[in-house]
């Protein structure tokens, strides 16, 4: 009886403590995921939808590569002749052994020319292209998910920026509102003091309205499954030189860019597609060996057969391949042109929105901070008007804000440099 007591204990604490960290569990399950720009990346590699359909195209390729290995099926054949049918009677052994045949033959096609190896290679340097192309397709994702994720950060920024300007100017309309009690302002300065609140207060809402938009969208990227629905972003606006000049980058981009090495694989791919085609015009071999039963007699025989390659040589498609590796050539050189051209802009782009961010930072945000100081100072103390004070508040909410949109400019125009160079790492 003790011992059943004790087992019903031990099953309730151990029930108890199941429920506490399912509890736990939910309660992590539930509580928003913070994810960095890598993490991000990470996530969207794995799980963004679209890329997996573009991987299963390598799967693809490589099937193709076993079809291209296989060797002809060898051919069987059977028959009987001289059935006597129409004369039931006359099937017996004696008759069957020495008046029907019996034929039964194997035969193979032999493919000359190397087709098999030819198309195997074939197939190999088109999944090679398979996998640059998909790689390619990798790299504007990931474009995607950081200037989203530079998207969802300025709209973090902007909504901070709004809830504390809104708080600052709160304290500033109910001032207005003990002034305007006690009869020293008028009743026309004090409405527009509650105008310029309510923009205060509607920027706060379109600010949310805009990171939920941005996180909806940055979160379709990663996938649905990949983040739970109150997700949210790690990092801030942030700015970081970038160092290296214009060639540098356009050199790596060279040997870093995976259209550029599809463009160049195509080359590769459209010679081994010459080299089938040459191998195809090869004229292949059928042979049959037949084992035959005749009038008692049993025998073997060999028979071999090819086309004779007076009319059709391949020579249509030895020729469309030529054509083909002309056009792989004009396009790497035109991927290249592609990839000169967008290093060029990219860094370009990085170059203008530094100089921005720079011109912001040199003063312009002290002068219009200190401006909106000075106004308010004195204003509350009666040395200045309130249309002073408003222009002053202006200014400074025009330049905070532009001087976020300038941030997150210059941290987009980073993000197509790396795309346009190929690689995350820059220096």
């Amino acid at each position: 009886m003790l011992d059943l007591k004790l087992i019903r204990a031990r099953c309730f604490r151990v029930i108890a403590l199941a429920g506490v960290l399912l509890s736990a569990e939910a309660a992590f399950a539930q509580s928003p995921k913070l994810i960095t720009l890598d993490q991000a990346i990470d996530l969207a590699i794995a799980h963004n939808h679209s890329l997996k359909a573009s991987q299963t195209l390598i799967l693809q390729s490589q099937a193709q590569e076993i079809t291209a290995n296989l060797r002809p099926n060898p051919s069987l054949s059977a028959d009987s002749q001289f059935n006597p049918f129409f004369h039931p009677g006359d099937f017996t052994l004696d008759n069957l052994n020495e008046n029907q045949q019996f034929d039964i033959g194997i035969g193979y096609l032999f493919e000359r020319g190397g087709k098999r190896q030819h198309r195997l290679q074939a197939a190999r340097d088109a999944t090679a292209v398979t996998r640059a192309q998909v790689a390619d397709a990798e790299r504007s994702l990931i474009f995607q998910v950081a200037s989203q994720f530079v998207a969802v950060l300025l709209a973090e920024s902007t909504l901070q920026f709004a809830n504390e300007d809104l708080k600052s100017f709160q304290q500033t309309a109910d001032i207005g509102e003990a002034q305007f009690k006690a009869g020293f302002i008028g009743e026309g300065d004090y409405l527009k003091i509650k105008l310029q609140l309510l923009q205060f207060q509607t920027d706060v809402s379109s600010a949310r309205l805009d990171k939920m938009q941005a996180l909806v969208s940055l979160r379709g990227l990663l996938g649905n499954n990949a983040v739970p629905a109150d997700f949210d972003v790690m990092g801030d606006l942030a700015y970081q030189p970038v160092k290296g000049g214009v060639e540098d980058f356009q050199l790596r981009a060279m040997q870093e860019r995976p259209d550029f090495k599809a463009a160049q694989l195509g080359i590769t791919a459209a010679q081994s597609q010459i080299s089938l085609a040459k191998a195809n015009g090869k004229v292949d071999v059928s042979a049959t060996y037949d084992f035959s039963h005749v009038a008692g007699s049993t025998t073997g025989s060999i028979f071999a057969g090819f086309d004779l390659p007076i009319f059709n040589r391949n020579q249509g498609e030895i020729a469309r391949t030529k054509y083909a590796l002309t056009q792989a050539q004009e396009q790497e050189q035109a991927a290249s042109d592609t990839v000169i051209s967008d290093v060029a802009n990219a860094y370009a782009a990085v170059k203008s929105n530094d100089e921005v961010v720079q011109l912001y930072t040199s003063g312009y945000l002290k002068q219009a901070q200190d401006s909106r100081d000075i106004s308010e100072y004195a204003y509350k103390r009666g040395a200045a008007s309130l249309l002073d004070f408003l222009d002053a508040e202006r200014s400074y909410r025009s330049a905070q804000l532009a001087y976020r949109q300038a941030l997150a400019n210059y941290m987009t125009a980073v993000e197509q440099l790396k795309q346009a160079v190929g690689t995350r790492n820059l220096p």
